[in-house]
């Protein structure tokens, strides 16, 4: 496993990382969970992504729980705070009360004294930008937080956020959590480039475009069985991906794969860390050996000829 800096921040971050959106404390059972956590741990992996609202705090305890066998310092624990957990006017948001509660639950379903990287989830317009930033330099202050990143903000609004931090003299914001993929690509052209300027990093979710940058889908072929594609409960996220354009640039793409003796996740994979700014993918896994296949992207550079003929794939 590589690992990479976070951001202008000290803090060195695997290539791959371990998410639990739509399966830990729900989707799969708790033992089945916990072996994936200690397969992705064995193998290098040390950040790990949840939210408060997976499953409304039970992905938390999961990976709290799975976890906890290990020593504290060996691992990046990254939740987040900012969709409903509720029904009050004060169960959501970014307002300095919502997230000082909040930080204090997750910190208890977790079972540990402070998070690593605490992530805005979303942009909350209902607050100040001044008052959300205050607070998340509270939690560093007191130690609850060592960092602090966003998720799917825009442009101008990671803009303010950095801008703010100076200004204000706070602690900067490290990190944005964008959908980043072969087939999303919309960070490329201005996100990345004023990250870049302003020491934030990637923390990219969805890389496989919810699996159907694994190859395991045909064009003109039934879905697998056990896919999530098959399953009307968990196929929301992934049955607008299901077209047979894409599909058939996926089958493209294994000549390219196989060319370079990886699988086409793999190489979609190894195509996201192309970029410098990009300092790790949050892959999902149901089985443990799926982390095993993913991990083998780390390190994995790409030709530059590679990066044209997948170019050309996908502009086709």
């Amino acid at each position: 496993m590589q690992y990479r800096r976070l951001g202008n921040s000290g803090l060195k971050v695997s290539e791959l990382s371990l998410g639990s959106w739509l399966t830990y404390g729900g989707a799969i059972d708790d033992k089945q969970s916990e072996s994936i956590i200690d397969k992705a741990y064995e193998l290098g992996i040390n950040l790990f992504d949840t939210a408060n609202v997976y499953h409304k705090g039970d992905a938390e305890r999961v990976v709290g729980r799975a976890l906890s066998k290990h020593p504290r310092e060996s691992y990046v624990l990254a939740t987040k705070v900012c969709v409903p957990m509720g029904d009050g006017p004060n169960d959501r948001g970014l307002s300095r009360k919502h997230i000082r509660e909040q930080c204090d639950a997750s910190l208890q379903r977790l079972g540990v004294d402070y998070i690593d990287l605490y992530q805005c989830h979303r942009y909350d317009t209902d607050t100040p930008l001044e008052e959300t930033l205050r607070a998340l330099d509270d939690l560093v202050t007191q130690g609850k937080v060592l960092y602090t990143g966003v998720s799917m903000w825009k442009t101008e609004q990671l803009l303010d956020a950095a801008h703010m931090a100076k200004r204000l003299n706070l602690h900067p914001i490290i990190s944005n959590q964008p959908q980043y993929h072969m087939f999303r690509r919309g960070i490329e052209k201005e996100i990345v480039p004023l990250c870049t300027r302003e020491g934030i990093g990637q923390v990219v979710f969805s890389p496989l475009a919810q699996g159907i940058l694994t190859g395991k889908y045909k064009p003109g072929t039934p879905y697998p069985s056990d896919s999530r594609a098959a399953d009307p409960e968990q196929n929301g996220a992934i049955i607008h991906f299901m077209k047979e354009e894409l599909l058939d640039k996926v089958d493209k793409l294994r000549m390219i794969a196989e060319r370079n003796e990886l699988s086409v996740a793999q190489l979609a994979l190894a195509w996201v860390l192309r970029l410098d700014n990009v300092a790790s993918c949050i892959i999902g896994a149901s089985r443990p050996q799926q982390v095993e296949e993913n991990v083998r992207a780390s390190g994995v550079k790409l030709s530059d000829i590679d990066v044209l003929e997948i170019e050309e794939i996908l502009q086709g």
